[in-house]
Formats: structure tokens, sequence, C-alpha cells
């Protein structure tokens, strides 16, 4: 016998696809906030102001830790009570960053925040898939993914601003108060999906092992070290080249990466794969310009607007596919190990080029960064047959798979669409 997946028609629900795309854009914003921050937050809280910066590096670590562990712990639980809880546990952590004077409480606070980020970037994409019938599966992820992009463009920059005018805690209590107002749109407005029976869970290693899904993992740890090799030393490097407005140049990036997520929602759900070729080769090819010509800066600034454009759909393209190869009703499980690979990905592109910088100068770091872009964009053309294929699939892979003897077929309620799948028999 094999596992079957019916999937039926429905419209686009946009107002629960824009909550789960705010939702990311507070994740993304409580993450980074500290970052802009860091001479205004330091003095109250009596520290250095790279101890600062480590607030953000708690936030990263919890999350890598956390992903995991917690979804595993929670796919038994209705799922909008779970992102509910993910939304509030935001709130919480920046409402005590607000009002804390002690840098151990504001750590810990940012540690939480780092846990409920892991826990959320696992349900998001899934969610979306979960929301639509397969055929628009891309363009809502592009949608929800479109929140990252917002914060990094425009979130990151307002915020720095307004705690530049109504102080640092007030911008916190804010970013506490959107969370808050974003549970109660989640319940309205976004559906309600159960949670996997025990007798239908698929184990983690399954999920794992599963054709397609080592590949996109790969695709993704190789994008973000190459990315984050060059993106992190972005300041660096541009002095290098002779260009000080490093802030010019990231917001050149940022604004590109809008176009980057629009062009991938028109294109995704037509096109994944030439589409994610595309985005790689593009990146790749934009290193070596970085390379030999940023002493143009004209040439500069317009290979910087072609990293963003490419760049901005390029997640959104892997993790549709990483959807693609799992099933809806196995995403969670898939995207909490990519966020924890999409976290090792910048620790290793932020060492890595580091270390270039720091032995070989700022002129290496776009060389550093071509080696994994490369290795991207060559597994994503290798990888045709379950990862990365030329068109959508409208029935999700758990089809293909033999299921136990004695399995029965569990219905899950799935918003517009409904799925069904086989599980094994938990007993009469």
């Amino acid at each position: 016998m094999f596992l079957s997946s019916q999937v039926k028609g429905g419209r686009l629900p946009w107002s629960g696809l824009l909550a789960l795309s705010c939702a990311a854009f507070t994740a993304v914003l409580t993450e980074l906030l500290p970052a802009g921050l860091l001479p205004a937050m330091a003095p109250p809280l009596g520290v250095a102001e790279y101890r600062i910066g480590f607030l953000v590096t708690a936030y990263a670590a919890a999350s890598f830790v956390a992903a995991v562990p917690v979804t595993a712990a929670l796919r038994g639980l209705p799922r909008r009570p779970v992102l509910c809880g993910a939304l509030l546990g935001f709130a919480m952590s920046n409402a005590l960053v607000a009002l804390s004077s002690s840098y151990p409480l504001t750590f810990a606070a940012r540690l939480l925040a780092g846990a409920m980020g892991g826990t959320l970037w696992a349900m998001l994409a899934g969610y979306a898939a979960r929301m639509v019938p397969a055929e628009r599966r891309g363009r809502a992820i592009a949608v929800v993914l479109a929140g990252i992009t917002l914060a990094l463009a425009l979130g990151v920059p307002a915020g720095s601003a307004l705690a530049g005018v109504v102080g640092w805690r007030a911008t916190f209590a804010a970013l506490a108060l959107l969370a808050v107002l974003l549970v109660g749109w989640v319940r309205l407005r976004v559906p309600g999906f159960p949670g996997e029976p025990r007798h239908a869970r698929v184990p983690l290693v399954r999920v794992a092992v599963r054709p397609g899904i080592r590949p996109v993992l790969c695709v993704t740890l190789f994008l973000l070290m190459g990315h984050q090799a060059m993106y992190t030393y972005v300041g660096p490097f541009a002095a290098h080249a002779g260009y000080g407005r490093t802030g010019v140049l990231l917001a050149v990036f940022g604004t590109a990466t809008v176009g980057g997520i629009w062009l991938t929602g028109v294109l995704i759900d037509r096109f994944p794969r030439p589409a994610l070729l595309v985005a790689l080769a593009l990146v790749a090819s934009v290193l070596p310009v970085l390379g030999l010509g940023a002493g143009a800066h004209w040439l500069l600034a317009g290979a910087v607007a072609l990293w963003g454009v490419a760049f901005g759909g390029a997640p959104t393209l892997i993790q549709t596919a990483l959807v693609d190869a799992s099933g809806p009703a196995d995403a969670d499980a898939a995207t909490s190990l990519q966020t924890t690979v999409y976290n090792a990905g910048i620790a290793a592109g932020s060492l890595t080029g580091g270390l270039a910088l720091d032995s070989l100068g700022a002129g290496a770091l776009p060389w550093t960064a071509l080696p994994p872009v490369l290795l991207a964009l060559v597994t994503v053309a290798a990888c045709r047959r379950h990862a990365f294929p030329a068109g959508r699939r409208a029935v999700a892979p758990e089809a293909r798979v033999r299921a136990e003897p004695g399995a029965v077929a569990v219905t899950c309620a799935a918003g517009d669409h409904e799925g069904r799948r086989w599980a094994a028999d938990a007993g009469p």
C-alpha cells in the first residue's frame, strides 16, 4: 500500500497570510533591533557596547538550540495556540527588555525570545502551505516570508530611528504591544489546525532522510555561509573600496530585496527551479564583480543591488522546495531542521568572513564567499529529481512512501483545502 495525499482548491486567504507575515516581521525586528542600539543600551545596563551585541548572539544561539527539540515536543498540540504562545513569548521578552536595568535579566529575556523564534520559524512556512492549495503554495510562502525582507529593509532602520526619538525602552515596549495585537489578528484570521496524533506523527529522523530533504538543507547551509561571509563585513569592504557610506549600501541592498521578493512571488509557482538557479547564479556572478571592480563606486552599488534582488527571493524558493519535499503535514519538522541549519550557516559564514578579513584583508571577502555559493548552485543543478524538480508537485511526496501494514487514513483539516495521509494504526 502507498500513502496518498489529496488536495482540494480554494481562494488565497490574504488576511491570514499577512498576519503570518507580520509575525515574521516581528521576529526579525526582535532579533536584530539591539544591533542598532548599542550606544543607547550600554550605559543604562552598565556594560560595554560589545556586550549589547551579545544580545543578538543570545537570540541566535537559543533559536539554534531550541528549534528542533521544541518543535518535536509541540507537534501534537493544535497549531494556532502554539503560534499565539510564541507571539506572547515575544511580547514577554520585549517587555522585560523594556523594563530591565539588569544585563543578566536582559540576556535571559533574549534567550526566551530566541527560543520563541526557533519555534515560530519552524511553523510559518508549513502553516502557509496548509492554508492554500498546492498550486498556490509557493506564492503563499513568499507572502509570509516577505515579512523578513520588510523587517530588514524598513523595520530595523525605522526601529532605530524611533528609538532615537522616544528612547530604546519605549521602542521595545511598542514591539511587545505589536506582538500582543498580532495574537488577536491570528485568532481572528488564521485558521486553526490540529496537532499531529501520535500514531500519525512521522519521526524527525524519517523526515530528515526523506528524498530531497538533505539537498535542500545543504543548499540552505551553503548559501547562508557565502552570504554572511560577505554581508556581515559590508562596512569594512566598503571602506576598502573607498566608499565610506555603508548605510547607503545597506539601504540599496534592503530595497533590492523587496524587488526580489516580489519577483519571486510572480515566478515561484510556475518556474521554481529556473528561478532558484538564476538567483544563485546571479549571487555567484556578483561576487567576482565585487572582488574585481568595487573601486568603481557605480559598479559597487549596482552589484549590491543585483545581490539584493537575487538573495531576496532565494530563501523563499529554498523553503518552498523544502515544504514540497517534506509535504505540508511534516513541514514543521522539516523547517525546524532548516532553522538549525540556517543559524549554523550564519555562524559559519560570519566566522569564515571574520577570519578572512583578519588574515587576508577586506579584498578577500568576495572570494571567500564565492565557493559556498557555487556549491549551492551545483547542488540545485544536480538534484532535480526530488529536491528541486522543474515543476511544483500537486501531491505531497509522502504519497510515494510505502505505508506500514495495517495503515489507516487520517484526514487533517487544512483551511481551504483538505490533506489526507496514511498513518500506522494505533489500535481499535
